[in-house]
């Protein structure tokens, strides 16, 4: 490590992977009540076993977010940490409230919005830890150099807490509800936490394949301003049947159609460094991982989003398997697998070793890339199928899941197949770090930083 501060993302960093295994198991649990509906039916109802799965993504990502900016912001500005005091205790406030609202969904206690159930008082303690988290990040950006880099993730962040703000809005009428609840839900995942993963991307791209900073910076620019012009009001898409006027049924098609853009150019981007670069960089998983995030982010979050989009299509295939198929290849080809490649990237160095576990590692890569992959295209099949019987057919909805249950269980074996890839991607991070050594006999060094 250039500068020891960095070190303050290694907790962010376990604590974010405890609550990722957790996410593993809830949905385990989840995906079994398909197969078994009254699986735990007594000791722990099918709402909260969701509600606990989708909780335990957005917490472990915000803090995979955090932990990668206090990684990546000592290098891009030159400067030490502002405060490693409060990294640590915002760290301890927030992880004390993600466990306070699971443990209170267990017993019931949730605001009942989905990605939003937390309590007031935990949500009062998300932004109080956020806010000191974007305190310490600034002050360490003002007092130091000034990247495209550091820059455009800061934006995001910020951007992301001010829409945060949106949860604590929460109206009587159903509707209006759901026209401002998408601004925190849409607008982070398909808006600004798109500027995060760019953000992230470009910083693994400059120092993974050697290329000149500024030629990476201006393929950010264009990254970023795509995402902003088709993401903002490609949310749209989602007042098609909330009772919001007409118009937002074409401008939600057209924008949300355009948010294919910026992950097909991160793909062009990724690849396009990779080829021009050295491609000798010793981290071989970190670069797996950064390759593989934007495809899957443009397949997941691209075309799987495109496929069910246009209203006209959307009007049948709206709240069906299809939409957990876009949901769960969206959310891990964008930002899991970002996260994963990050803590892949940084874990030598916090550990002060050569990279190491690089073959169980991408033994992860390719069991949880291709089980995620297969999960996606079992519940599009479902997806497709349940369309036609129950919106075109007009059979019963009860009805409609017997017929799915070989896609549920197909679904199941797949989430165990994650699992498995989840415990080798744990173990290479955590466990011994094996010394490798190439076969001419020479340790392996990392080249001269050229970034």
């Amino acid at each position: 490590m250039k500068y020891e501060t960095q070190k303050v993302a290694l907790p962010f960093f376990m604590v974010a992977m405890a609550l990722f295994a957790l996410q593993i198991v809830f949905g385990l649990l989840a995906a079994s009540v398909y197969v078994w509906p009254n699986f735990m039916a007594e000791l722990m109802p099918f709402n909260i076993m969701r509600v606990s799965h989708t909780n335990l993504l957005i917490v472990w990502l915000l803090l995979g977010f955090m932990g990668a900016t206090y990684y990546l912001m000592p290098e891009e500005a030159e400067q030490e940490i502002h405060s490693p005091t409060i990294a640590y205790i915002q760290l301890a406030i927030f992880a004390f409230a993600g466990a306070a609202a699971l443990v209170g969904y267990q017993f019931g206690i949730h605001e009942g919005r989905e990605f939003l159930e937390q309590p007031f008082w935990v949500k009062v303690l998300i932004t109080i830890s956020f806010l000191m988290f974007l305190f310490n990040a600034s002050m360490t950006l003002l007092k130091g150099r000034k990247t495209a880099i550091n820059l455009v993730l800061m934006l995001g962040l910020w951007l992301a807490a001010v829409f945060w703000l949106f949860a604590f809005y929460n109206p009587s009428n159903l509707a209006v509800d759901k026209l401002y609840w998408w601004w925190v839900v849409h607008l982070w995942v398909e808006g600004v936490w798109e500027l995060i993963m760019a953000s992230l991307l470009g910083y693994l791209l400059i120092k993974m394949t050697g290329v000149d900073r500024e030629v990476i910076e201006k393929w950010l620019y264009v990254i970023v301003g795509l995402s902003l012009f088709s993401g903002l009001l490609g949310t749209g898409h989602h007042y098609y049947w909330i009772g919001a006027p007409s118009y937002w049924q074409p401008i939600g098609s057209i924008f949300s159609t355009l948010e294919v853009i910026p992950f097909f150019a991160m793909v062009v981007f990724a690849f396009t460094m990779f080829w021009k670069g050295s491609r000798n960089h010793p981290n071989k998983a970190a670069m797996l991982w950064s390759l593989g995030c934007p495809t899957m982010a443009f397949f997941g979050a691209g075309v799987w989003g495109f496929l069910h989009t246009l209203h006209w299509v959307n009007y049948y295939s709206h709240g069906t398997q299809v939409t957990a198929a876009h949901g769960h290849l969206a959310f891990y080809g964008a930002y899991v697998m970002l996260l994963l490649g990050i803590i892949t990237f940084a874990m030598p160095q916090l550990r002060r070793v050569q990279p190491y576990n690089q073959v169980m590692n991408m033994w992860g890569f390719w069991i949880m890339t291709g089980a995620m992959a297969f999960m996606t295209f079992t519940l599009t099949f479902a997806g497709v199928v349940q369309t036609h019987l129950q919106r075109v057919l007009g059979m019963n909805f009860m009805e409609v899941q017997d017929q799915l249950l070989l896609f549920y269980g197909m679904r199941l074996g797949s989430g165990v197949a994650v699992a498995i890839g989840a415990v080798l991607l744990l173990y290479a991070f955590f466990g011994p770090a094996r010394e490798q050594v190439p076969a001419g006999g020479t340790q392996l060094t990392a080249g001269p930083e050229r970034a």
